[in-house]
């Protein structure tokens, strides 16, 4: 079972702020002459049991010292991860070789406006995905968080022709980089052109089926680059607008395994 950590986020979020004020409009009151109860019935303020005394008035329930505590730090990450930056790691291959298996990327949270946690209503319009974006939303009917490019937007006609893309009829460019392995290639990759970014995809060496795609308003049409090696848009249609989390736009880490050590060779931006 997979754990909702954004629900868990606002959860705990919401149950220590809410300690902190229950204690503050109730609790803090009681304490306060409780002390006062003490420092009227000692003269000696130098005594040890005036000091025990007042300690133990004044002190506060663990739970509240614990929600006291927690509090800042929790709403500092979920304002940050909610409507900031948000870190993800690469679960799969269908965005080889752009992204690997163990990279921990940087996802932009406002690039495409400013939404609520865990609902993802959009509530502040700041910007829409692009063609050629790398983008990370929730799939129709799955849960789990997906990263592909854009490739079609609202409106599109979008054909996937011989393993080579066609956008409103006009041929998206392909350059042959490598054939791998060079003795018996398996596969290739290539610089593709989307009009506004230049990126590398992969391919294995059979032919495909053609596909012809219409993206309706309010969608957007994604692939993995990994063309061969990708549950995507041509498996389970196009993205609903309301199921956009963000744009990637940086690797900062790669930790292939728990037990290996973690590399920074690749960290960069995200074309």
């Amino acid at each position: 079972m997979e754990i909702d950590f954004p629900l868990v986020l606002v959860c705990l979020t919401f149950a220590t702020g809410f300690i902190w004020l229950f204690d503050i409009v109730l609790l803090a009151g009681n304490r306060k002459k409780a002390v006062l109860v003490v420092e009227n019935d000692y003269d000696d303020k130098e005594n040890d049991d005036y000091k025990v005394a007042l300690e133990k008035a004044g002190k506060e329930p663990a739970i509240v010292d614990l929600a006291k505590s927690f509090f800042p730090v929790l709403l500092i990450v979920l304002v940050l991860r909610s409507f900031l930056v948000e870190p993800f790691q690469i679960p799969s291959s269908s965005m080889v070789p752009t992204l690997e298996v163990g990279d921990f990327i940087l996802v932009n949270k406002y690039a495409y406006g400013i939404r609520l946690p865990v609902v993802g209503t959009k509530v502040v319009e700041v910007g829409e995905p692009k063609r050629g974006d790398v983008m990370v939303f929730f799939p129709p009917d799955d849960p789990r968080y997906f990263i592909k490019r854009v490739i079609g937007l609202p409106g599109d006609k979008v054909s996937y022709i011989n393993k080579e893309i066609f956008i409103n009829g006009e041929q998206m460019k392909q350059e042959l980089i490598a054939e791998l392995p060079p003795a018996r290639p398996r596969y290739k990759h290539l610089s593709e052109d989307l009009g506004t970014v230049k990126h590398m995809v992969r391919q294995r060496v059979e032919s495909a089926q053609n596909r012809h795609f219409t993206v309706p308003e309010g969608h957007y049409f994604v692939m993995g680059d990994n063309r061969d090696n990708s549950s995507d848009s041509r498996v389970w249609g196009p993205v609903p607008e309301a199921n956009i989390v963000g744009k990637a736009f940086a690797i900062w880490m790669h930790w292939n395994e728990f037990f290996s050590l973690p590399s920074f060779k690749r960290v960069g931006v995200i074309e």
